[in-house]
C-alpha cells in the first residue's frame, strides 16, 4: 500500500515566506481585495450601532414612560418609531454589506484557487518522468485538490475574518469602556479563562483533526488501491483479506474522528458557558446599581440604565463571537500553512529537463541517431564517476542509427531496452555520454519540436474518456477525419470502428476499459500514425500484447510506414524483428551482440539462444 505523505502530519506554524507567497496571488486582484477589506471593516464598525439605537430607544423612549406615564405618548411613540426605523436601516445597510463582502471573497477566493491550481498543474506537465516516477498520482492530485481548497479557506474564511474579528473585538470593547468602563472591566474578567481555555482545546482540536486526516488519507488510499486492483483480489479470493484490512483502517478513521468530535464538543460549550459567565456579573453589578443598591457607596444613583444593561448584555454575547472565530481562523491557518507548503514544494520542485535558452530548432531533418558513450540511471543520485554502481541501467551504451534503418532492441527484461527510446525523445537526460539526432545532443533541441517528430507506441496503452476520435486526434482541431480513416485502414482498425454503434464517435470509457488489449494497441498505433512522425518512429514493446491475426495486421502497416523512416523497434516476439535491417542485443545494460537476423543466428551467440529459447517455448505450448 502507497505510505500516506509524511507532510500531511507535519506541524505547521505561522511563516512569513509562505504566507507572502500566498498574498502575492491576491496582487492581480487588488482592487476585490480591497473592497473584501474595506466593506469588511465597515461591517466591524457597524455591527454595535443596532444595540446602541436600542439602548437610546429603552432609555429614552421606554423607561421614561414607564416612570412617568403622564408623559406626551404621541412623542414617545414618534421617538420609538424613529429608532425602529433607524435599527431597520442599520440592519439594511448591514445587510448590503453582508452581501457585498461575501460576493467579494467569493470571487477573490476562487480567482486565487484557480490561478494556484493552474500553476501547480502547469508545473506538473513541466516535470520530468523520474518525478512522477517517485510521487503517487494520488498524492498530486490531492496538492491541485485538497491542499489548495486549504489556501482557499484560509483566503476566503481566514484572512478577512481575521481582520474583522480583531477589529470587531476592538470596536465592542471600545465602544463598552465609553458606555460604562465599569461594567466592560467586568465583563472581561473572563477573557482570561477564555484565553487559556481556547488554547488548550485548539491544540488538542488540531492534533484530533490530523489525525482524522491521516487515517483518512490512509482509507481512501485502501480503498483506491483495491478498486483498482479488484481483478488481483478476486482472482486470488482476497475478499476476506482486504475487507478486514479496509476495516481495520475504517476503525481507526472511526477513533479518529470520534475523538475530534469529543474534544469539539466539550469546546463548544465551554466557550458558551463563559459567554454566559460574563453575562450573569454584568446582570448581577448592573442590577445592583438599578436598584440603587451601591448608589450610597458611588456616590451617583442610577449610574447604569436599563438600555445600558440591555446594550452590555448584547455586546458581551458578541464579544465572544469574534474571539471564537479567531480561533478558527488560527486553525485554518496552521491548515493553510501546511498545505501550501506542500503545494510551494512542488511549484518549487526543479525542472531537470528543460529548454536552453538559446535551444535549437530540427530544420531538413534526417533521422540519424547516435548513441556515443551513454551512462544512465533513473536514481538522479547516481553520480557518474561510479561505474560500478548497480543502479546504472544503460553502461556505456554505443550505438549508431542510421536515417531511414530499422533497429530493433531485444534483450531480456532490465536489459535497458525501453530506456533508448525514453532517451531519444528525451524523457530522460543521460548522467554520461551524449544522445544526437542528426548530429545534435538532444539537450540542445527544443523538446517540443524534437518530440513532434518521434511517434511512440506504448505496451501499455492509455486511453482518454471521450470518443474514439478525439483518443486518435488528441482533440487536435487540425487533424482532418480523412487522415484518421487513413492511418486506421493502415493498420487494420477501421471496419472494427465502423462496427461500433456509432463509428469514430462511440464514446470510450476510462481507460478504454470496454476494450480488449489487442484493439487498444491498435489505436494506439493508429494515434501514433495520425501524429505524423514522418521521419522517427520509435515502437516499444508494440506487439507484445496482441493475437498473431492482430500481429500479422501491424506487420503489415510497419511494411508501409516504416519505408524511409528510422525505426526503433522493441520487442519480445522475435519473430516481429526478422525483417529489421539490424537487430541489437542488449544485456545487462550493455550491447553485447548487434547484426541481421541471420548473421545473429549463424554466430550463435546470446540472440541464438533467445531465439531457441523462445521457439522452444512456442512448440512447448502447442
Amino acid at each position: 500500500m502507497t505510505a500516506p505523505d509524511p507532510l500531511d502530519a507535519a506541524k505547521k506554524g505561522f511563516d512569513v515566506h509562505l504566507t507572502r507567497r500566498i498574498l502575492s496571488y491576491l496582487r492581480p486582484y487588488k482592487a476585490l481585495a480591497l473592497t473584501a477589506v474595506v466593506v469588511a471593516l465597515l461591517l466591524a464598525v457597524l455591527s454595535p450601532l443596532p444595540t446602541l439605537v436600542l439602548r437610546h430607544a429603552i432609555d429614552a423612549f421606554l423607561s421614561p414612560f414607564e416612570r412617568n406615564p403622564g408623559l406626551n405618548a404621541e412623542t414617545l411613540y414618534r421617538g420609538l418609531t424613529l429608532a425602529a426605523l433607524g435599527y431597520m436601516g442599520l440592519r439594511v445597510i448591514e445587510f448590503v454589506l453582508n452581501y457585498v463582502s461575501t460576493l467579494a471573497i467569493g470571487y477573490l477566493g476562487q480567482n486565487v484557487l484557480r490561478d494556484i491550481r493552474s500553476d501547480v498543474f502547469g508545473k506538473l506537465q513541466r516535470l520530468q518522468l523520474a518525478y512522477f516516477d517517485q510521487n503517487p498520482v494520488g498524492r498530486l492530485i490531492t496538492r491541485v485538490t485538497s491542499d489548495v481548497d486549504a489556501i482557499n479557506q484560509f483566503i476566503t474564511g481566514g484572512l478577512v475574518s481575521m481582520i474583522t474579528s480583531s477589529l470587531l473585538i476592538l470596536v465592542y470593547a471600545g465602544f463598552m469602556l465609553r458606555l460604562n468602563w465599569k461594567l466592560a472591566l467586568i465583563s472581561f474578567t473572563v477573557l482570561p479563562v477564555l484565553f487559556f481555555a481556547t488554547n488548550f482545546f485548539r491544540a488538542r482540536l488540531r492534533d484530533a483533526f490530523r489525525a482524522t486526516r491521516i487515517q483518512q488519507a490512509i482509507v481512501n488510499t485502501r480503498l483506491n488501491e483495491n478498486i483498482t486492483g479488484m481483478l488481483t483480489v478476486q482472482l486470488f479470493r482476497r475478499e476476506a483479506r482486504t475487507a478486514l484490512d479496509f476495516d481495520h483502517a475504517n476503525r481507526n478513521l472511526l477513533t479518529a474522528t470520534v475523538n475530534s468530535v469529543y474534544w469539539f464538543s466539550l469546546f463548544m460549550p465551554t466557550v458558551a458557558v463563559l459567554g454566559q459567565v460574563a453575562v450573569a456579573l454584568v446582570l448581577y453589578f448592573a442590577a445592583r446599581q438599578i436598584l440603587g443598591q451601591d448608589a450610597v457607596a458611588s456616590g451617583v444613583a442610577g449610574a447604569v440604565t436599563v438600555g445600558t444593561l440591555f446594550a452590555f448584555v448584547q455586546w458581551t454575547q458578541q464579544l465572544f463571537q469574534p474571539i471564537q472565530d479567531l480561533a478558527d481562523v488560527f486553525n485554518n491557518l496552521q491548515a493553510a500553512m501546511a498545505s501550501s507548503e506542500r503545494i510551494f514544494t512542488v511549484l518549487d520542485t526543479e525542472e531537470e529537463i528543460t529548454d536552453k535558452p538559446d535551444a535549437r530548432r530540427l530544420e531538413h531533418f534526417e533521422g540519424r541517431v547516435d548513441f556515443e558513450g551513454v551512462w544512465f540511471a533513473y536514481d538522479q543520485t547516481v553520480k557518474a564517476d561510479t561505474p560500478d554502481d548497480d543502479r546504472w541501467i544503460l553502461r556505456g551504451i554505443d550505438l549508431h542509427i542510421q536515417p531511414g534503418e530499422s533497429v530493433a532492441l531485444v534483450g531480456a527484461t532490465g536489459a535497458g531496452k525501453t530506456s533508448v527510446t525514453a532517451l531519444v525523445s528525451r524523457f530522460y537526460d543521460v548522467q554520461r555520454g551524449a544522445v544526437k539526432v542528426d548530429g545534435i545532443d538532444v539537450r540542445d533541441l527544443a523538446q517540443h519540436d524534437l518530440r513532434k517528430h518521434v511517434g511512440v507506441v506504448l505496451q501499455d496503452v492509455f486511453l482518454f474518456a471521450g470518443t474514439i476520435e478525439s483518443n486518435l486526434t488528441l482533440n487536435n482541431p487540425d487533424i482532418p477525419h480523412e487522415r484518421v480513416v487513413e492511418a486506421c485502414r493502415y493498420v487494420g482498425v477501421h471496419d472494427y470502428i465502423l462496427s461500433l454503434p456509432d463509428g469514430y464517435d462511440t464514446e470510450v470509457r476510462e481507460r478504454g476499459a470496454t476494450l480488449s488489449t489487442g484493439q487498444k494497441q491498435l489505436l494506439a498505433f493508429a494515434r501514433a500514425l495520425i501524429q505524423n512522425p514522418d521521419i522517427l518512429l520509435v515502437l516499444d514493446e508494440a506487439t507484445a500484447n496482441v493475437d498473431t491475426e492482430t500481429e500479422m495486421r501491424i506487420q503489415q502497416a510497419l511494411e508501409k510506414v516504416m519505408l524511409g523512416r528510422t525505426s526503433i523497434i522493441i520487442a519480445h516476439r522475435l519473430s516481429t524483428i526478422e525483417h529489421c535491417d539490424r537487430i541489437v542485443v542488449m544485456r545487462r545494460g550493455r550491447i553485447v551482440e548487434q547484426g541481421s537476423h541471420r548473421d545473429l543466428l549463424e554466430k550463435g551467440g546470446y540472440y541464438a539462444r533467445l531465439h531457441r529459447l523462445q521457439y522452444a517455448q512456442a512448440e512447448a505450448a502447442d
